[in-house]
């Protein structure tokens, strides 16, 4: 493909921009729709961190994300996978997607505004007297039940609307071919939404300049932002409406007939048990969610470490929103150079196995860098005032640049070299396997990580157990790179096969789901 591409565009313009201008009906909507959904993406992100570790402390993320997050993604998946069967493509993108615009209306409008009333302040500090001093993280969760819920459905929408719906349609109307040059192609609307989104969280946040004292100024940022949230959301499914009406009905884009093909096998409609034993006997499936799964883990272990050094250094809920918009404009910054010089091209010319493991090789670098510094950072104390600084200014510093680099390789490469080996799977499995690896399996990840500071908080705080945390780290991401070599070695015998069309082809779904 890389030779052919070369051919076809020349040696710079398979470089920079490998697309046909006819093929700009395609990619333009789709690269507006993915803007809008990481747009809301990165606002939600950043307003629920805000929400939760100034309120509640980032203690409480592991036990939000354990006993919050993971049952929410099991429940949706369940949900999902049923009305899958019921419901249209179409007709089940909106019912998927209103329930979250709708309750992030209402959260910032109606909840937020009550919420004296709505908080149980006995019951929690009982439940906080109860429990073990390292899990006050749980009762703090409790007591701020409304920010629990929204984080919960922020946390949901990454992983229902981002990864599940945008790149599940994508899978469909794309083919392999297409796919090489398109997908890195497609981040680069989420990482431009990175830089706007991040403009609009420092303008909301930093509003509190001109707010006359004695007025809410979190409450009026909160209007701003989730009102940016809804009217994105609006934006979306006209976007998707669009495509619906304008490319799927253009046979150079997608070929409409090819599901009543004569060779090709009836859809089958499977019930919730069928389901996951149908997704659980694939070793490909399990590889892929192997790959989520340690990503989740990893991330969650470094972001635990670092909000709670990020909360110390910005108590104000307006001050750290604000310093999550100049991390998220500089995380779509370093993205889009990753995008346009190295995302594509790596995947194009060193292939999809050597891509895959280039997340986790930077995230086990940039760690061992944070980790390092966090653990000996008494050690330099001397140094670090003498140029002017405090160590835990420094911590955040160093976190930060930690979480930009392995955000932008996850965007650049880990996120289309995962969505690619869907390509050849059959109908159901891009389906049903994509809905339990992207949206259970995503969440068991960050559990994981959850589940694992939670055992170790028991036996002392977060700033004892860090030692552990790192030595963990380096466990999970060599487990990483062994999963990204098994399921290498699969993908590449399945695109090897003359089968592969633009749905995947049967034959290869089938060789997917027996290869266990």
């Amino acid at each position: 493909m890389s030779q052919n591409t070369k051919q076809e565009f020349g040696k710079w313009r398979s470089f920079f921009w490998p697309v046909h201008v006819y093929e700009l009906k395609k990619i333009v909507p789709m690269l507006l729709m993915f803007f809008f959904i990481s747009f809301n993406y990165t606002i939600l992100r950043d307003t629920k961190d805000t929400l939760v570790v100034t309120a509640a402390g980032a203690e409480a993320i592991p036990f939000l994300k354990t006993f919050g997050v993971v049952p929410a993604a099991i429940l949706f998946m369940l949900i999902y996978a049923k009305l899958s069967n019921i419901l249209s493509r179409e007709s089940l993108f909106y019912v998927t997607i209103i329930p979250f615009i709708v309750f992030f209306g209402l959260f910032a409008f109606v909840f937020y505004p009550a919420r004296e009333f709505l908080l149980p302040t006995e019951s929690a500090e009982a439940l906080k007297n109860f429990l073990p001093t390292g899990w006050a993280g749980l009762a703090a969760a409790y007591h701020n039940w409304m920010y629990s819920v929204f984080y919960i459905l922020a946390e949901l929408w990454g992983s229902v609307v981002l990864s599940l719906l945008f790149w599940q349609f994508a899978n469909q109307i794309t083919r392999v071919s297409e796919a090489k040059r398109f997908y890195s192609l497609f981040g680069l609307g989420a990482n431009i939404a990175l830089l706007a989104s991040g403009q609009a969280i420092i303008y909301a946040s930093d509003i509190r300049r001109f707010i006359p004292a004695g007025v809410d100024a979190w409450q009026i940022s909160l209007n701003y932002l989730m009102g940016m949230v809804v009217v994105a959301g609006i934006a979306i499914m006209a976007v998707y409406f669009w495509i619906n009406r304008n490319i799927l009905t253009d046979p150079r884009f997608y070929d409409a007939n090819q599901e009543r093909a004569p060779g090709k096998k009836k859809k089958v409609k499977l019930s919730m048990v069928e389901s996951f034993k149908f997704i659980f006997t694939s070793k490909y499936i399990l590889c892929l969610a192997a790959l989520v799964i340690a990503y989740g883990i990893s991330i969650n272990l470094v972001e635990v470490t670092w909000k709670s050094q990020l909360k110390l250094q910005y108590p104000n809920e307006n001050d750290y929103s604000a310093f999550m918009g100049n991390f998220s404009f500089w995380t779509g910054v370093v993205t889009i150079f990753m995008m346009l010089f190295v995302g594509g091209n790596v995947i194009r010319l060193k292939g999809w196995g050597f891509a895959a493991k280039v997340t986790p090789v930077v995230l086990l670098i940039t760690g061992v860098a944070f980790f390092t510094f966090i653990i000996f950072n008494e050690h330099v104390a001397g140094y670090i005032a003498a140029i002017g600084t405090t160590p835990l200014f420094l911590a955040v510093l160093f976190g930060a640049a930690q979480n930009i680099m392995s955000k932008s390789a996850k965007y650049s490469l880990f996120d289309p070299t995962k969505e690619m080996a869907y390509i050849p799977l059959s109908d159901d499995l891009k389906v049903k396997g994509k809905a339990a690896v992207d949206v259970v399996g995503a969440r068991l990840g960050k559990s994981g990580g959850s589940i694992i500071q939670m055992g170790l908080l028991t036996f002392g705080t977060l700033a004892t157990i860090t030692p552990y945390i790192g030595v963990i780290l380096l466990v999970i991401i060599v487990v990483w790179i062994i999963a990204a070599n098994a399921l290498n070695r699969q993908f590449v015998a399945l695109t090897a096969t003359p089968t592969n069309h633009t749905d995947g082809g049967n034959e290869a779904g089938t060789a997917a789901s027996t290869s266990a």
